[in-house]
């Protein structure tokens, strides 16, 4: 029997639609330098980029796949609706596509349940909530510019509210969320299943400087394997069933986190990772107007 292709392997939406696990996350990539890693990417067989309105880089990312030769109708592109364009949707959407110079997004999720004032960015609109967002981007499905809807940094508190208000009649496709060892959110990720919801890591490798490549059991675990710590991290997350967005702007590195083919771990070597002790968030709440992250999650 062949072994499985993990680079190829898709995740089936509530859908029907096929999301492939493996894509080029793009938070904090440096002007100039998307466009280039979207199209390595893309040429190294990505099929799955993320962006978002906030990151200000969806026209590099619409250059680079353009430049990539590869057809957009083999690419799932991501992007995100942002904190301060939630009473304005599809204003918020004619933005991306322009941006990524696209008809359509194959996921558009809302970045934070913050419906942020944009006059003063330390407030909170006091009559529109997430609640009411959700209900406006419902109504982008079906007209052929967005395939998918989904939300991101949804806490099981905000899921809860969301999910039960009569307004809503479409369950998110997605939960973009923060997942990494140090922030393995277990409960969270159990909830998200269970409604139908599909988990994508962010963060996945721990971001810039992550203590994770300190880690004395990562270490080992991925000397034994013969992989680096970021192939292991990224393993980890696709066997725990989620999908996985590693950020890079090197092609050597893209390259490399996309080499997932033909192994996986043992699974003594995932509990061993389980076991990692240190907890950090990556991303927190506190530049928000509104606390969002709970600490129930784990």
């Amino acid at each position: 029997m062949a072994a499985t292709k993990h680079t190829t392997r898709t995740a089936t939406l509530a859908s029907g639609d096929k999301i492939p696990v493996v894509g080029l996350g793009t938070w904090q990539s440096g002007p100039n330098e998307v466009s280039k890693a979207v199209e390595a990417a893309l040429r190294a067989g990505y099929r799955h980029i993320d962006t978002a309105l906030a990151y200000g880089n969806e026209k590099e990312v619409g250059e680079g796949i353009k430049a990539s030769g590869v057809p957009r109708s083999e690419i799932w592109v991501t992007t995100k609706l942002d904190n301060t364009w939630h009473k304005h949707v599809n204003e918020g959407l004619a933005s991306s596509l322009e941006s990524l110079q696209t008809e359509y997004v194959d996921l558009y999720l809302m970045h934070w349940p913050s419906s942020t004032d944009p006059d003063d960015k330390s407030k909170h609109y006091q009559d529109w909530d997430f609640v009411d967002t959700w209900r406006e981007m419902q109504k982008l499905v079906g007209t052929g510019k967005v395939r998918n809807i989904g939300v991101s940094n949804f806490a099981i508190k905000n899921l809860e509210k969301l999910l039960s208000s009569p307004d809503t009649k479409i369950v998110p496709a997605v939960n973009q969320i923060e997942l990494h060892p140090c922030n393995p959110s277990p409960k969270l990720v159990a909830y998200n299943t269970s409604k139908g919801i599909h988990s994508t890591g962010y963060s996945c490798l721990g971001s810039r400087d992550s203590p994770l490549y300190t880690n004395e059991k990562l270490l080992r675990v991925a000397k034994i394997k013969r992989k680096s710590a970021q192939q292991v991290l990224l393993m980890w997350g696709l066997q725990k069933g989620w999908s996985v967005i590693p950020k890079s702007v090197t092609p050597e590195r893209i390259e490399g986190n996309f080499q997932l083919d033909g192994w996986e771990l043992a699974e003594e070597e995932i509990k061993e990772i389980d076991s990692i002790s240190e907890r950090f968030k990556v991303c927190g709440d506190s530049w928000l107007p509104v606390k969002v992250f709970f600490g129930d999650d784990e």
